[in-house]
């Protein structure tokens, strides 16, 4: 029951902003003003994308907001948050909650984490005690705080409507309470929510709960950079929702983008963490569970939160001596063909027949097929400066290949972001130089080489292919970009500007059998690029270098993988695994306690009622085994620190 004419003001406006953008078609849109008070109106406007200036436009939520703009609230609500409990309300079968615990937007267990001094273990005593020193105080008998003009210390916290958020908010509602602050839950539609032109893009939230996937490269510059907030002046471009604006942060995360350095990036890294920490425009609340399971019966299995379980397949057995695994998978990869398929099954499935030439395991990178993983450290890579002239083809700030002409933002040799305005530029330009493994081969026995390797890079940078992305090939120099050294050597050179931290494992192409004769009697190499999607030979039962071929795929039913007898660490142990399709979760549960099957991947066991049955099923003495993953995917809430 809303008990002011401030939340019945809200909540008309949150109703009839969702009516406006369920009501509006797609990529149309009605300029519609809505009166809140005389002097406040909240607008729809058309969203236009425009180039980012280098300077900071002056934003239009300039006015901080009345409790979320004080600092002292904004730490009086982590100190009041229970994650624990909060965590407890979706994962309650999870034993230690902490394991799931974030204090920055960087996972615990990344390289560039580094634990900032700010930090907010749960405590409402010190919470209410920061409330009562920004005058919101709690008067005898009452349930939420009041300041000196009587206004209720009150928030809209917006989310989804998933059950999982309305879950862990209610929690949270909870704990507020019990520290005098009254939260307004408003759970709306996905598309709402995250809408191009509603929701988190057009700032109309106070607090907003939602969910980022963490990655072995943090990025961040388009989340907590000065010049990534959306206002209506920049078309709304960025997705620095909370508009915080620190100096120390912004500049440490773009210095921290704009290098190669591994040491300078956690550098940069540690001053963005501990600002965020201070500052508190987001508060993390957890990592989102992941689990796997087996049969006691494998050994040498790896489970890890940003690697795929078949990376090290070649290592598994089982040790009864069995010769067959089976894993459960509830979803059915589309292809095999890895350029235009990029569910996680198909990589499972497909790691099996083509092992990785670099892993990313703990959010970091290592050499896997390869010999090293390039660097300029270890000589694998140069990063030369280089001389630009107008017409030059560059890499601007935008993130794109573009002839140098006047007005285009570049970065010069010395890291600095100007307008180019005629004349010789000096700029850095990247050359890297991957070896792959020797003695890798193909599962019919030929030797991987030189005319694979051209085949690859000329069937995965033709836009005819269908690739889900052409940002690696595009930036590669028109002249020069490609060249093959050897059966086992190529380099790559990119165009002036290109400046990618994780330039190191960033293969834009990959291998493939030059050699192989097709069912209809042509060759590999000879058919139209915008064809290979629909021949079974890439589709279906291509051919690898990993530990296992693909021999069968019963669509709906299963695929089966035969040991390759090629394979040059030596024929795996387990000679046959198969990959069986399941209804759902819980059959697939029960067909591995049964011992039907022998594992289930990540996304087949789920993180519910499943993973509890399982578990209990191991402390039962019953012989399964459980990993629990923190998943690189992080619940946080938003703090919109300004209000128009």
């Amino acid at each position: 029951m809303l008990k002011s004419k401030k939340w019945a003001l809200l909540a008309g406006v949150m109703i009839v902003s969702m009516i406006l953008a369920a009501c509006q078609p797609q990529q149309v849109e009605v300029p519609v003003t809505v009166v809140v008070k005389e002097t406040q109106q909240v607008e729809v406007v058309q969203t236009v994308q425009v180039e980012l200036a280098t300077q900071t436009p002056v934003p239009s939520y300039t006015t901080p907001h009345p409790i979320l703009g004080v600092l002292e609230n904004r730490q009086g609500i982590a100190f009041c948050t229970n994650r624990a409990e909060v965590i407890n309300s979706v994962y309650p079968f999870v034993e230690d909650q902490s394991v799931l615990f974030m204090d920055t937007f960087i996972p615990t267990s990344h390289w560039a984490y580094t634990k900032p001094s700010t930090q907010y273990p749960f405590d409402p005593e010190k919470g209410k005690a920061l409330f009562d020193s920004t005058g919101w105080t709690l008067a005898e008998g009452a349930t939420y705080r009041t300041n000196e003009a009587g206004e209720e210390m009150g928030l809209k916290f917006t989310t989804t409507n998933a059950q999982f958020r309305q879950t862990w908010a209610a929690v949270f509602e909870a704990n507020m309470r019990d520290c005098g602050l009254q939260i307004l839950r408003f759970h709306t539609p996905a598309s709402w929510w995250f809408g191009s032109t509603s929701g988190l893009r057009r700032r109309d939230f106070e607090l907003g709960a939602f969910a980022w996937v963490g990655e072995s490269d943090p990025s961040g510059r388009t989340l907590y950079a000065c010049d990534q907030i959306p206002t209506p002046e920049n078309g709304w471009n960025g997705q620095n929702y909370m508009g915080w604006c620190n100096e120390a942060a912004s500049n440490g995360i773009i210095a921290a983008n704009n290098t190669l350095n591994r040491d300078e990036r956690i550098r940069n890294y540690a001053i963005v963490q501990e600002e965020f920490a201070k500052d508190l425009p987001s508060l993390p609340m957890f990592n989102r569970l992941e689990s796997e399971a087996a049969s006691t019966n494998l050994v040498n299995w790896k489970p890890d939160s940003t690697e795929y379980i078949t990376r090290n397949a070649y290592e598994w057995e089982l040790a009864d001596g069995g010769d067959t695994l089976v894993i459960g998978f509830s979803q059915e990869p589309a292809t095999m063909f890895s350029l235009v398929e990029s569910a996680a099954v198909q990589r499972i499935a497909m790691y099996l027949v083509q092992e990785p030439f670099y892993t990313q395991v703990s959010y970091d990178y290592q050499a896997h097929l390869l010999k090293q993983l390039p660097t300029i450290e270890n000589g694998g890579a140069t990063n030369d400066t280089v001389e630009v002239k107008e017409g030059d083809i560059v890499y601007s700030t935008g993130g794109e290949p573009v002839e140098l002409a006047a007005g285009v933002e570049l970065t010069d040799a010395d890291g600095n972001t100007v307008a180019y305005s005629g004349g010789a530029v000096q700029m850095k330009q990247l050359t890297v130089t991957y070896e792959p493994m020797d003695g890798l081969t193909w599962s019919d026995g030929e030797p991987l080489k030189q005319a694979d390797w051209e085949l690859g890079y000329s069937v995965d940078c033709d836009r005819e292919t269908g690739a889900v992305s052409y940002t690696t090939c595009d930036a590669l120099a028109k002249d020069g970009g490609v060249t093959f050294n050897s059966d086992t050597s190529f380099t790559l050179k990119y165009v002036p500007g290109y400046q990618y931290p994780l330039y190191f494992a960033n293969i834009p192409f990959g291998p493939y059998p030059s050699h192989r004769a097709l069912a209809d009697g042509r060759m590999l190499k000879d058919v139209p690029h915008k064809d290979w999607a629909t021949l079974p030979e890439i589709a279906e039962t291509p051919l690898g270098w990993g530990p296992y071929m693909i021999t069968e795929w019963v669509k709906g039913q299963s695929m089966t993988f035969e040991a390759n007898p090629s394979y040059f660490r030596g024929e795996p142990k387990i000679k046959t695994i198969v990959i069986q399709f399941v209804a759902d979760s819980q059959t697939a549960v029960a067909q591995l306690l049964q011992g039907q099957l022998d594992m289930l991947e990540r996304a087949t066991l789920g993180a519910g009622e499943e993973v509890e049955t399982v578990l209990n099923a191991q402390k039962e003495g019953k012989p399964v085994q459980v990993h629990l993953i923190a998943s690189p995917t992080w619940e946080h809430i938003d703090i919109n620190l300004f209000i128009k």
